[in-house]
């Protein structure tokens, strides 16, 4: 496994395209599938590290998220942990209380706790902390933005990963440079940290990802493929989970390289047609392409301070930006919008929303302005370091543009909308739980 990072892990190439060295010009559809470029963003223990973005203390120290888990208590499951909790024992979907007798709370150092124990010391402790969906939504969402503003064509997968198709922002010579590009904008602007698998293939590119995390970049060049691939372990191909690994080894495929060099009809007949894809999927023969996963059901823009700003005035014009760039986009991508809303981020990472829905779908950018800025009257002196607006509610339809004109007027409420939605556990091809329950890459919400 490490003599193949070294092969193909690309980190240090510079994240310019050369332009007189490309193969092909700008604007123009490359019709060879190994000439695609796609990136996979899998953001480290995304859950973890939103926490750690609001409390600081956590970093650099277990922390377990738990679905159904109350502080204090014991009951519920583990959404994900912490590279430092995992080091204990601690996994997703495992169940809190077996979690808490591999990593006790470091609550139990505090002589008045009820679990008080002496005999334990720091290092044997861990934080634990309720899921919070709509905050960690809100911290995707910023990812989102980046890698729209970084991608032609995206595809989300869950709320913490997502496939880019980046053939006409960059060239193969410096693929690796632009994918560090994309991680340094992530940290630096959201502070979450991801890592990239870069091939000319999803599925490559999905195994790259996890290939070197946390933190990590791999690149898998055109030509590559089946010299990657080939020593990998069954279970790490894309799709197979621990129940599609142990049938695999039961049929004596150890490796990626098995499965590839295997006749593919036993595994037809064990598998189904799932079978023909693992086969190909581990000889590298994937023709898909990125593709936005239906239709958005929002758009927004958000924007940063440089430091928190209290006077009114900036914020204000800032607002009036947002709305306006959101409303073009609406108006671009040909959807109507029902809901608007605003987002203020006070310091450190404390998310406050408001939204107004409309009597019907619009298509209004001074509405839009207008209601951005009473929704954000309550927080016009307040210490903002950054700002969103948002429509959502989206139709889209081939009918004329509707104002607020178009529609009879009626009472609309602004309300928070801070809070947290249900989980949906992410799973494998076979619906097996592969690490937090999670919810598709949202606007913030």
């Amino acid at each position: 496994m490490d003599e193949a990072r070294n092969v193909h892990n690309r980190s240090d190439e510079p994240a310019t395209r050369r332009m007189g060295d490309a193969s092909r010009l700008p604007g123009v559809e490359c019709e060879d599938d190994d000439e695609r470029i796609v990136l996979h963003v899998d953001a480290d223990c995304f859950y973890a590290s939103c926490e750690r973005l609001r409390e600081s203390a956590l970093r650099g120290e277990p922390v377990v998220v738990g679905m159904g888990y109350e502080p204090g208590e014991t009951i519920g499951a583990v959404a994900t942990a912490s590279y430092e909790a995992r080091e204990f024992g601690v996994e997703s979907a495992q169940a809190i209380s077996s979690a808490l007798e591999r990593l006790p709370r470091r609550a139990a150092l505090e002589p008045d706790a009820d679990d008080y124990d002496p005999e334990l010391t720091r290092e044997e402790t861990g934080f634990y902390r309720p899921v919070d969906m709509g905050y960690y939504e809100s911290v995707a969402s910023e990812v989102r933005e980046i890698l729209h503003d970084c991608a032609d064509v995206l595809r989300e997968v869950s709320i913490d990963e997502a496939y880019l198709d980046v053939t006409e922002r960059t060239a193969w010579e410096v693929a690796g440079g632009f994918a560090r590009h994309v991680k340094d904008r992530i940290r630096r602007e959201v502070g979450v940290t991801v890592s990239v698998g870069v091939a000319p293939t999803m599925s490559t590119a999905k195994i790259a990802s996890d290939f070197d995390k946390p933190d990590g970049l791999t690149v898998v060049e055109p030509g590559e493929i089946r010299s990657f691939l080939e020593p990998l372990d069954v279970d790490l191909l894309h799709g197979v989970g621990p129940v599609t690994a142990r049938a695999l080894r039961g049929m004596g495929l150890e490796t990626a390289g098995d499965v590839a060099a295997a006749d593919p009809e036993p595994l037809v007949d064990r598998f189904g047609e799932r079978g023909r894809e693992l086969y190909d999927r581990a000889r590298g023969d994937d023709d898909r392409r990125v593709e936005p996963k239906g239709e958005p059901k929002s758009f927004s823009r958000e924007s940063a301070f440089t430091e928190p700003v209290s006077e009114p005035e900036p914020k204000y014009e800032l607002i009036e930006t947002l709305a306006a760039a959101v409303a073009d986009r609406a108006r671009r991508e040909g959807a109507l919008y029902r809901t608007v809303g605003v987002k203020a981020v006070f310091p450190p990472y404390d998310v406050n929303t408001r939204e107004r829905s409309l009597p019907g779908p619009v298509d209004d950018p001074a509405l839009v302005e207008e209601i951005a800025r009473e929704l954000f009257e309550e927080f016009d002196t307040d210490a903002v370091r950054k700002l969103g607006v948002r429509v959502a509610n989206l139709e889209f339809v081939a009918a004329d543009q509707a104002s607020l004109d178009s529609w009879e007027a009626e009472p609309a409420s602004a309300e928070s909308t801070v809070g947290g939605p249900e989980d949906d556990p992410k799973t494998d091809d076979n619906g097996t739980d592969c690490s937090s329950g999670q919810a598709s890459l949202t606007d913030f919400s």
